[in-house]
């Protein structure tokens, strides 16, 4: 396969400068060569996940951003929220390139065998930098997509598909049984509606609208509580006792669900057959994992749940570095078996590297809305 190159290439970069202000660009860079072990993917389609957007478009208050420049190259210019230029400190003045994920075709491929043989392939990358028009990564690094998958297939084939497999590898390895998951009518939480369908797992799904919570029924699920709903606290308690779930992850991160989760998994736990009363509450471990912000005030606790549990951080990639080669093995082998079933991706919209610098764009994907997932075609 022979592809005539570029000398240079479309990539997108976010910028943040010493007077507290965002900017996002496009920039022509150069279209690199591979090294032996490496591959050139010409990216052909990148989703924008919410992880993206801390990176993307850090605090801005894009309600008030400017967009100057022409239609080919627009400029993205908007004030960072109050306070914020010294949390970014370490990123002022560095043009810093966006998108974790995404799939392509590979145009341009190193010496070695491994990489000779991903010529002409469509693979699946998680290596940063995505949102561009050419990404160079080792070979070692692409997911090759099943016979007749498209990149629109396998873009959307790390972040959501390895979180979802992750949240169950670690209900096992902590000793847990069930599962309570948050914002559960997502792309990610309808992979795990799934995931738990097929293993046999128990699981709390939370949302906030009603027509989410038919989406989820629709997949089969069986536990689904509103949180807008006034008997949604009775509802989790009555959810928690059925399924015995102790482990929580939670996509929201401010208000008080997380409390509202650990309240009602110590009321279950205290209406088992066999609970004794203690004054420190249930011996029951119960754990709350936050891994997203939708909700970016303050997590706000009500201690009603005793003393056994516990809240943290829950990120993909420090659970990929945990789990080792052999996990991750077949947790991809996993994603690509499933990838057009259990871990299918739907998109809202798909915009141009040009068109996620238009304002009816990034007003619409940094709302971070359940079931509104964008896809990039660079």
């Amino acid at each position: 396969m022979t592809v005539e190159l570029p000398a240079t290439a479309l990539e997108l970069r976010s910028l943040v400068t010493a007077d507290g202000m965002l900017e996002l660009s496009l920039h022509d860079v150069p279209v690199p060569t591979p090294g032996v072990d490496e591959v050139l993917v010409r990216v052909e389609a990148a989703p924008i996940n919410p992880s993206d957007l801390g990176l993307l478009v850090a605090s801005a208050d894009m309600a008030a951003a400017t967009v100057t420049g022409t239609a080919e190259r627009p400029v993205v210019t908007a004030p960072l929220a109050a306070g914020s230029v010294e949390r970014l400190s370490a990123r002022i003045g560095e043009s810093l390139p966006v998108g974790n994920e995404g799939a392509g075709t590979v145009v341009a491929a190193g010496a070695s065998a491994a990489a000779q043989g991903l010529l002409g392939r469509t693979v699946a990358i998680a290596g940063g930098a995505m949102y561009a028009q050419y990404r160079l990564v080792a070979a070692a690094a692409c997911l090759v997509l099943p016979d007749g998958a498209t990149a629109r297939d396998g873009a959307s084939s790390f972040v959501n598909p390895l979180t979802a497999l992750g949240m169950v590898e670690t209900m096992r390895s902590e000793g847990h049984s069930a599962l309570v998951h948050t914002a559960a009518a997502s792309n990610l939480g309808q992979m795990l509606v799934k995931i738990c369908l097929a293993d046999g797992i128990p699981l709390v799904n939370i949302v906030r609208k009603s027509e989410q919570e038919e989406i989820l029924r629709s997949l089969g699920a069986v536990h689904v509580c509103n949180s807008a709903s006034p008997s949604f606290e009775a509802d989790l308690v009555d959810a928690l006792t059925a399924t015995s779930a102790t482990l929580a992850f939670d996509a929201t991160g401010g208000g008080t669900l997380a409390s509202q989760i650990l309240n009602g998994m110590e009321d279950a736990a205290a209406a088992s057959p066999t609970a004794t009363y203690s004054r420190y509450g249930s011996s029951v471990h119960k754990q709350v994992y936050i891994y997203g912000a939708l909700d970016t005030g303050p997590t706000v606790l009500i201690r009603n749940f005793g003393m056994a549990w516990g809240i943290g951080g829950w990120l993909l990639t420090p659970f990929l570095q945990r789990s080792g080669a052999e996990t991750i093995g077949r947790l991809q082998a996993r994603v690509a078996a499933e990838l057009t079933t259990t871990f299918a991706s739907t998109y809202t919209r798909e915009v141009s590297l040009q068109g996620m610098l238009a304002p009816d764009a990034f007003n619409a994907y940094n709302r971070r809305a359940t079931g509104e997932k964008f896809l990039v075609t660079p």
